[in-house]
């Protein structure tokens, strides 16, 4: 007889259950690794003395357009899309925006220049190095900023909201005015620029050492496995080796030696005639290559009606230099970004570093589509943190895992290697680890990784070693087990223990911990850290009981969080999406919902452990249409390093539905903010 889902929960969140478990040796881990106990409220082996906070001030969510902070916290605009990064170029102004200017060619050369649009994820490098020694560790620095994509009714007068169906109307206009798509390649990609806090705050300096803009033209080198790959040999690049640009960037991570590590996500968005392509060629490796990856026939952006490579027909091997991280030295300007291969190529939302006991560096990365996987990439070689030359390569070399859960709360971390004696070879369409890399959902798929709900951010915590990730929502989840095909391979649609809720609108959390608490082990533990939604509804289950998250039998509102009992003293969160931590190991959360479940999107903090695990506060509310993304601190805990992207979103410049930051008539702007107490002390 099969022992119950509920049993078995309960089972795993009891410190007796877990060490007898550990004991036999056989239900959660191999030989060698010990169980890390989860219960709620509990300590793991790096939690003993932690400090217990009182609880922070918290904000009812809000509808109105402006970022609205809790009590005793403040904000200021460090930079907005078209703020000028150099002395000697001119900012973008709303006028030029208002009347349209964008579509002139003068417009695109400056924005090379300018703070691009729609920032997402954030690196803070504080002088004095990755670790941030030294008396201005807190106050000045290099922030890099990625710019995740461009919406076309939100930057040029007279368009109509962005979506497929609308791609006729967008080739004409595309056609009509190339050096739109200029702009919108310059408006991509990364800002590198230095900040300093003085009386007034957080300040952009212009000019800075160091200042730099990466766009969709930057050139930037393929590294590890995949470089030099057949697959990755186009017309401008036959030897495989360069890519040209970077795009479609989403959230980011840091090196533990002090590079920022940039996510290339919806890059399918930019790519055109696939179908045109495929139904006339015979080169069978490149469509497989492709078949997990789909493109569009007509892309949203409409690119390959003016830039060759963005047109299938023309080089269909192009969209294959993209869906990568990508490595950028914040302090040498000179340097080329790199494409690591070796961490796989997916729809990636972030990439967060920390060190395994035995000094090797793990990797940790969501795959954010529905139904796509987790991932962990372990270095081959060691972190050596007295000579930052020899890491330089550090994340070309080593193995690649896809995440499979299990519904007893244990896990294993799948390695997609290549291998012709195992699942992974060249009857499977696998030649080389380079085929691995680049058809990574494929090889994952083959092992049997768990299809998870949209997985976002993945973080570990830089206290506790706990692993963190975002599953930000899935309403095509099934309550039933039913098999059917999504994207372009068969699956289960069902609910599982680790995507419980059927139409998962809200999305939800889960917490892992890797076995013998090494961030290089290849079996794990896991369970539902936060079930999102909201406690006010009284027509919603509030569960404090873990054994009560039964796949299939949650309702779209059931909420958990984390154990904790009083659904009066949390907030309510819709689709969590970017984390960070703070440096007493509290967990931020910022979302990515349409704002119609609850109200606009915010920024929460969550405290992991302790007698107030679980309870979460909403620190902050973006204004109307804006997703917050971003959740960077300094090492001082000071500073709060957000993003609020696309203000405005379900408007137009015609018709605006937000003026944030400016008001006024302003047209809305994403901007750079940095968060603060008023009082000065630690947030």
């Amino acid at each position: 007889m099969t022992e119950p889902f509920e049993a078995l929960l309960a089972r795993r969140l009891s410190r007796r259950g877990l060490l007898g478990a550990a004991v036999g040796g056989t239900l959660l881990f191999g030989a060698g690794e010990a169980a890390v106990e989860p219960a709620a409220g509990g300590a793991g082996s790096r939690t003993a003395g932690a400090p217990r906070n009182p609880p922070l001030p918290s904000l009812a969510p809000s509808r109105a357009d402006a970022l609205l902070l809790a009590p005793g916290y403040r904000y200021s605009v460090v930079a907005r899309w078209g703020d000028a990064l150099w002395n000697d170029t001119a900012a973008l102004s709303d006028l030029e925006i208002q009347r349209g200017a964008l579509v002139e060619a003068p417009l695109a050369a400056r924005q090379e220049r300018q703070f691009g649009t729609n920032c997402d994820g954030l690196g803070f490098f504080p002088n004095g190095g990755a670790r941030g020694v030294g008396r201005d560790a807190g106050r000045r620095g290099v922030l890099c900023v990625n710019h995740e994509y461009v919406q076309p009714e939100l930057a040029f007068a007279g368009q109509p909201l962005s979506g497929i169906a609308r791609a006729e109307i967008r080739e004409a206009w595309t056609k009509s005015n190339p050096d739109a798509v200029r702009w919108m390649q310059a408006a991509h990609g990364v800002s590198v620029i230095q900040v300093e806090r003085d009386r007034r705050g957080w300040q952009l300096r212009r000019s800075g050492r160091g200042t730099r803009r990466i766009t969709a033209n930057t050139l930037c080198e393929l590294a590890g496995p995949a470089r030099g790959a057949e697959l990755l040999r186009t017309g401008a690049d036959p030897s495989g080796t360069r890519a040209r640009g970077t795009f479609a960037n989403c959230a980011a991570g840091k090196s533990l030696w002090g590079t920022y590590l940039t996510s290339e996500e919806n890059i399918d968005d930019y790519f055109g005639g696939y179908r045109s392509w495929a139904s006339a060629t015979d080169d069978f490796a490149t469509l497989d290559a492709h078949a997990r990856f789909p493109l569009f026939e007509q892309s949203p952006y409409g690119w390959e009606h003016v830039d060759p490579r963005f047109d299938l027909r023309r080089e269909p091997r192009e969209a294959l230099h993209f869906g990568w991280i990508v490595e950028i030295d914040p302090m040498d300007p000179t340097a080329a970004p790199k494409k690591r291969t070796a961490l796989g190529r997916f729809s990636h939302e972030g990439a967060n570093t920390i060190l395994a006991r035995d000094g090797r560096v793990a990797t940790y990365m969501g795959d954010d589509d529905k139904f796509e996987y987790v991932y962990k990439f372990v270095t081959r070689d060691r972190f050596d943190p007295k000579r930052p030359a020899a890491n330089r390569d550090l994340l070309d070399h080593g193995t690649l895992y896809a995440a499979r859960f299990a519904a007893d709360g244990s896990g294993a971390w799948l390695p997609l290697v290549h291998d012709e004696a195992g699942p992974l070879n060249s009857r499977t369409g696998f030649r080389s680890q380079a085929d691995v890399v680049i058809k990574a959902r494929a090889a994952a798929d083959l092992l049997g990784a768990t299809p998870m709900d949209r997985p976002e951010d993945v973080e570990p915590n830089p206290v506790t070693g706990r692993v963190y990730m975002a599953l930000t929502k899935n309403g095509d989840r099934e309550r039933a087990p039913r098999r059917d095909f999504v994207t372009n391979r068969e699956i289960d649609l069902g609910a599982d223990a680790a995507n419980p809720r059927a139409r998962n609108d809200f999305g939800h959390i889960i917490e892992l911990i890797e076995g013998n608490d090494d961030a290089a082990a290849t079996r794990f533990m896991w369970n539902v850290f936060l079930l999102a939604g909201d406690p006010r509804d009284r027509s919603t289950r509030f569960l404090v009981d873990a054994a009560a998250i039964r796949p299939g039998d949650l309702q779209r509102g059931d909420t958990y969080y984390a154990g904790f009992a009083d659904r009066e003293q949390v907030s309510p969160i819709a689709c969590p999406d970017n984390l960070g931590f703070d440096p007493q190991g509290r967990l931020w959360i910022v979302t990515d919902s349409d704002g119609r479940s609850l109200a606009n999107n915010g920024c929460f903090v969550v405290p992991t452990q302790g007698p107030l695990r679980g309870q979460l506060r909403q620190l902050a509310s973006g204004p109307v249409g804006s997703e917050i993304c971003g959740c960077e601190f300094t090492p001082d805990g000071r500073t709060l390093f957000l993003s609020i992207q696309h203000p405005g979103e379900g408007g137009t410049i015609d018709k605006p539905v937000s003026h944030w930051p400016d008001g006024g008539v302003a047209p809305p702007r994403s901007s750079l903010v940095a968060v603060s107490r008023e009082d000065g002390d630690p947030l």
